[in-house]
């Protein structure tokens, strides 16, 4: 781990974290301690000797792929030290002396964007919440493709992959699968993702480009109006939710669809967000808008709403 790390040059030294450092931090690794955990492997909060509280990921390694996985963990490590986002998530530093790869991140307090939208309960987060949350996403993703100087693709935008802190403002995270874009040249690549956030073209093409993010965005505007996942039903012919809200929209039925609480919170800016999600999904990848336009039309939305953009 440690040589393949040397071997980049844009990862700096100040990022390293001693091991015994991590294990001061969580009471070695405590039980008490885990936040979550899942297929790519355990999060646990800890308080590094700067007081900085983190969430520290310890990777659970599949030796099928441990190239893949290692390569995401240096890819991640390569890419956050250079973003400088209020709505993206930072990382404090990385650990290689363990045979576990490490990562320790500023630690954001009240779950992903998925976890609030689908509760059992009723009632989720406010439309007017919804509609700033996406724009805060629209503005970090904007950030990313445009505002640096090589831009940088997520590749794996969805609700799972947003923080929110308890204030409920968005933070981007998750960059293991992300990708420079030097000179715009599209390379083919091997497709990673989350099927139903998924690009169809970036898919069938292997080509990535900006506009697969788009996508994905667009996706996330679906499950941030119907509180429905775009995985729930597949069928031959693609995600049977984008599907029939695309169907619905086109048809002015997308009533049947929305939320309740949507429909009952908002006002015609419900329609403009339905619309722009479509024009996101458009199949034609130079059909759909920049991420720049979709912050643009967003704050705009915001603003007729009174609300402060974030």
């Amino acid at each position: 781990m440690k040589q393949l790390v040397s071997d980049r040059d844009d990862i700096a030294e100040r990022m390293l974290i001693s091991l015994e450092e991590l294990e001061k931090a969580t009471n070695n690794f405590d039980q008490a301690r885990k936040l979550g955990g899942g297929g790519h492997g355990t999060v646990f909060k800890g308080i590094l000797s700067d007081l900085h509280v983190v969430a520290i990921k310890k990777s659970k390694i599949n030796h099928k792929n441990i190239e893949r996985e290692i390569g995401e963990f240096i890819n991640e490590v390569a890419i956050l030290p250079q973003i400088n986002h209020k709505h993206i998530v930072k990382l404090h530093g990385c650990c290689l002396e363990a045979e576990i790869p490490l990562l320790a991140y500023q630690f954001v307090s009240n779950g992903t964007l998925s976890d609030h939208l689908h509760t059992e309960a009723p009632r989720s987060l406010s439309w007017k919440d919804r509609l700033r949350i996406a724009s805060e996403i629209s503005k970090a993703l904007a950030y990313l493709h445009s505002a640096i100087s090589v831009p940088i693709i997520h590749r794996d935008i969805k609700p799972s992959n947003i923080l929110l802190d308890d204030a409920l403002v968005a933070k981007v995270s998750d960059f293991g699968a992300s990708r420079y874009i030097p000179d715009q040249i599209q390379t083919p690549t091997a497709v990673q993702g989350t099927m139903g956030y998924l690009d169809p073209m970036y898919y069938y093409t292997r080509r990535l480009t900006e506009s697969s993010d788009v996508y994905s965005f667009g996706v996330l505007l679906v499950e941030l109006l119907t509180r429905k996942r775009p995985s729930l039903c597949m069928s031959s012919e693609g995600d049977c939710i984008v599907t029939q809200f695309v169907e619905l929209h086109d048809d002015g039925n997308q009533a049947k669809i929305l939320d309740p609480q949507v429909m009952e919170e908002g006002g015609s800016e419900v329609e403009d967000v339905a619309t722009l999600a479509v024009s996101c999904m458009k199949l034609i990848a130079g059909e759909r808008p920049t991420m720049r336009q979709v912050e643009i039309v967003l704050e705009a939305l915001q603003s007729t709403q009174g609300v402060c953009p974030g």
